[in-house]
């Protein structure tokens, strides 16, 4: 009997572990410039790709943006709701990062090659929008 509790006990602790990981959850975006917070962004799992919506701009004066310079499907539509990260999936390299998708930059309508990275044991994720050997990063945190 303590060895199906304890069995028991271990599959749980690590699918908690494993969930943190995942970088599927809700994250406060900081800017990389100003250190503030910008937004929360919600990142969902849809068998094993992400895909990340804006649920919240913290700054009252752009709580009704619009992506006026988005040059797809996204141009002219609310911020708020926005999908801004689509298509990353699990790396078969290196099991700690996502990759392959695309970020967007609402400020500036531009979409960036997508690499994440959980740390610290998934309570931060690194997020990187690049284009070739030039990148940008942010640190988010998770907040569930």
């Amino acid at each position: 009997m303590k060895a199906l509790i304890t069995a028991l006990t271990l599959s749980v602790l690590s699918a908690t572990a494993f969930a943190q990981a995942n970088p599927a959850g809700l994250w406060r975006t900081i800017d990389d410039e100003t250190k503030q917070e910008k937004s929360l962004v919600r990142i969902t799992d849809a068998g094993g790709v992400l895909s990340g919506k804006v649920e919240k701009v913290t700054d009252p004066a752009k709580a009704n943006a619009v992506c006026e310079k988005c040059s797809d499907d996204r141009k002219d539509k609310p911020v708020v709701g926005m999908q801004i990260i689509r298509g990353a999936k699990q790396s078969a390299d290196d099991k700690d990062h996502w990759e392959g998708g695309e970020i967007l930059d609402p400020n500036n309508g531009k979409t960036y090659k997508l690499r994440m990275k959980p740390l610290e044991g998934g309570k931060k994720l690194e997020v990187r929008g690049y284009v070739g050997p030039f990148h940008r990063n942010q640190i988010w945190i998770r907040v569930e």
